[in-house]
């Protein structure tokens, strides 16, 4: 893994989408949210790359853009300048998902909700409307009973405000990437104790699902320490895949796209590769 690191430049390899073989579909729609709330982690580039390699592997995915920054709609080649309509659109105006679903560029089977700055100001809006917190599941539902989709991911902010509680309360499981550096650990137990908020009073079917190591590095004892001390808390969940440190990773969003599209081969791709495979294949058991 440390290869790809070291042997990477930052000359931009954009490629077209590669064929990757079929991975089992899950039994009913999944619903991801991909959380942390130590920042810096990959909350984004996990919930991009996976969401592509699922599409990759014949699966029909859904992002909901949920941030207003919007780097999960840039990652995936999507129309996210003010006005856009999008996300903003379904919480505040109650308008319907199919109406804002694009097409991503990386894959035919990935739509996306695109978020646009406008967002930044739902938290306020959304505080005196009516069922605030349940406004995007209302509208997921009713999405999801008429449109054929295996897995749905949710990217959130940072914070734990009124945007991320319509993600948590909206989704059935919980994707967590933890960083293999110093202070991996800070802020899950706040996580923990917000997980378990929400399922006693707004969805009790919210769950761990995953952990992810991001950003590995297998030249640093640090990492594997870190690793060590995740597994202890969270064994079974665990994605035994890391994903490595790499620049190709970290450069990808910039040229909207992931990583499996902008360098296919790189040892990024194929880490999210194996991490989706191990992920569909606990989904589909």
């Amino acid at each position: 893994m440390s290869a790809d690191v070291s042997r990477e430049t930052t000359t931009p390899r954009r490629a077209l989408p590669v064929e990757h073989a079929p991975l089992p579909r899950p039994t009913k729609t999944v619903r991801f949210v991909v959380a942390n709330q130590k920042g810096g982690v990959g909350k984004t580039t996990t919930t991009v790359n996976l969401a592509s390699a699922f599409a990759a592997g014949g699966l029909r995915v859904l992002v909901i853009d949920v941030d207003p920054q919007g780097n999960a709609s840039t990652a995936l080649g999507v129309e996210h300048s003010s006005g856009t309509p999008g996300t903003y659109e379904v919480l505040l105006d109650g308008d319907d998902i199919a109406s804002h679903a694009v097409p991503s560029t990386e894959e035919g089977h990935l739509m996306v909700i695109p978020a646009t700055i406008d967002l930044a100001a739902a938290e306020l809006e959304l505080v005196n409307l009516h069922g605030r917190e349940r406004r995007l599941k209302r509208a997921l539902d009713s999405y999801l009973s008429t449109h054929e989709i295996d897995v749905v991911f949710f990217d959130c902010p940072p914070s734990l405000g009124l945007l991320t509680l319509n993600a948590l309360v909206a989704a059935d499981q919980i994707i967590v990437p933890i960083q293999t550096e110093y202070y991996a650990l800070e802020g899950l137990t706040q996580l923990m104790r917000t997980i378990e908020r929400v399922k006693v009073g707004l969805n009790d079917h919210l769950r761990l699902g995953a952990v992810l190591l991001t950003m590995y590095d297998s030249r640093t004892k640090l990492s594997q320490q870190v690793a060590d001390e995740v597994m202890k808390h969270f064994g079974e969940q665990i994605i035994h895949t890391p994903i490595p440190r790499s620049v190709r990773v970290a450069e990808a969003p910039s040229f909207g796209s992931s990583v499996l599209t902008y360098d296919p081969s790189s040892a990024g791709a194929e880490a999210y590769k194996r991490a989706a495979r191990e992920l569909a294949e606990r989904l589909s058991a």
